[in-house]
This record gives C-alpha cells, structure tokens and sequence, in this order.
C-alpha cells in the first residue's frame, strides 16, 4: 500500500458522492446534515488534492465531468465499504431483521445471487431475503421490491441506481447441437439452424439480422419468455442462445460458436429507492450484491 498516495480524507470523497448521486450541492449537503458552503469546501479540497474537474456547474445542479464519471464507482466502492465496517464495528449487523425483496431477472435470481445467501448468513443472520424471479421490471415506487437488477439505469429521479458490472455476452450451443447441426457461421446458409428466441422473436430476429445474420422466422421454431427454458432448451441440443459469459461458464457443456460477431456488453444496475440511505437492511443487501456482481 502506497499510503502517501492517499491525499483526501472520507469527509471530502463523501461530499463528492453524496453531490454526484444527488446531482446538486443543496440537496447533497441536506441528506449529509451539513451546510452547502462546507459541501462546496470539500468538493473544491478534494479537486485540489486530486489535481482533477470533478462537476461542471450549471445554474443549482451539478454535473459530472468524464474524470468525475470514472472516479464515480470507486466511491461508491469505498462507500459500501465504510458502512460494511461501521455495521460490523458496532455488532448491528446481527441485530438486522426483517424482509428485503430483490427483483431479478430469472437466469441472474438462479445463478448469480445464492452465493449473496452465505455472505448474508454469516453477517445478518435474522434477516429474510425473497427472491422474485421475474422477466419484468418490478415498481419500486410502488414497493413491488426493495431492490432490483436491471440492464438499463432508470430515469427516475427517487431512484438510486449503482452501476455494478458490465458483463460480455455471446452465442453458446453445446456440442450434441454442433454434432447435429454443425457450426454456425455469419457468412454460410445458416437455414438449418435453430435460434432460441427468448421473448419476442421479432424483436431477436431484427436485432441478429442487424449482426449479418441472414436469418428467418423459421431459425426460431423454440421461444420463451423465461431465460432459464431458453437456456435449457439449448443446453438439450436444440439451438443457439445468447448468455453472457459468467453464466455459461457455470456450464461446461456449452461452447461457443460464431465467434467472428463481437461479443455484447450488457450493463447491470443495481437498483433502490433512496430510502435505502436510510433503512440499514436494505443498505446492508444493496451493498452486499453490488460486492458479490462486482468483477
């Protein structure tokens, strides 16, 4: 550790945060409890000792220069961190209760949050974790969930939203359907290959055209709008899917095929009411998902 390196203080990264998240130093020195002045103070400190823009400023809002962007998530990292410290210094963690729900779409609520569920035994004990396993986005303002996956950011403004992971994707067949089919290339008549379509197969029709694909209605004889049989169906040898790389590596029997098209970046966010600056069980999960998404 190169601790001359470190030349701001929490007070500092915390003002910056809490003005990013906020998008103005008014409302950011409100939900510290400080005055604006002192948040503008440290904001400037901070830019000083960094040699950096953070914000441009335009009439009472703020926004983030492309330096603020990039330092943004780190934060946001040393954020979590300091509650998971405070949480544990002061033995509240155990005494967490009560019911947190997390909205996900079904292949990330299977395969990507259990492990959250030993983390979570371990530290908080008492509390109770539902899991919805849903291809469809849950109202948080409506308290459908306390926390949600998405691979979008939401727009509204009573939402905190966290980038946690922007994962690859590809096209994966096993080798039973290469075997039978053989392996797909963008260029070669790919009419005897299957697609699985997961949800609206116009939709996917239109965006794998788009790649190169020469492809028609009848390369998506199997669809469904759960990933899970979409990824099933294909594991079974019945045609090519689109998965991201963290989950198909759970699953050996899969390989990838038409390497020659660049994979996908899908983004995912983490997703609460602002509440949860308030609410330590929800806070206490949000951070503990966010840590276990985080590459």
């Amino acid at each position: 550790m190169n601790w001359n390196s470190i030349s701001f203080d929490w007070n500092q990264a915390r003002a910056f945060l809490a003005a990013a998240e906020e998008r103005s130093l008014s409302a950011a020195a409100d939900v510290l409890g400080v005055t604006q002045p002192t948040i503008t103070r440290q904001i400037a400190t901070l830019e000083k000792e960094l040699k950096v823009v953070l914000f441009e400023r335009t009439g009472r809002s703020v926004s983030l220069t492309p330096v603020g962007l990039t330092l943004l998530e780190h934060v946001r990292t040393m954020a979590g961190g300091a509650n998971m410290v405070s949480l544990a210094a002061s033995n509240q963690a155990e005494d967490i209760d009560g019911l947190v729900r997390v909205s996900a779409a079904d292949m990330t609520a299977a395969y990507l949050l259990p492990p959250v569920l030993d983390r979570l035994k371990d530290i908080a004990p008492k509390l109770e974790l539902e899991i919805l396993a849903e291809n469809k986005l849950s109202d948080l303002l409506l308290r459908e969930a306390d926390i949600a996956l998405r691979h979008a950011r939401p727009e509204q403004p009573d939402l905190f939203a966290k980038l946690v992971c922007e994962d690859t994707a590809r096209f994966y067949a096993t080798a039973k359907y290469t075997e039978n089919f053989g392996q797909p290339k963008r260029d070669d008549d790919l009419s005897h290959h299957q697609f699985v379509s997961f949800g609206d197969i116009d939709g996917m029709l239109a965006h794998l055209t788009s790649l190169g694909l020469s492809l028609t209605k009848q390369n998506f004889l199997y669809a469904s709008q759960s990933q899970i049989v979409e990824w099933e169906i294909a594991r079974q040898g019945h045609g090519v899917a689109v998965m991201t790389d963290r989950i198909a590596g759970k699953f050996p029997e899969f390989q990838s095929v038409l390497a020659e098209i660049e994979p996908f970046t899908i983004s995912t966010w983490l997703v609460a009411h602002r509440e949860l600056q308030s609410s330590k069980r929800i806070r206490l999960v949000f951070d503990l998902i966010a840590e276990s998404l985080s590459p």
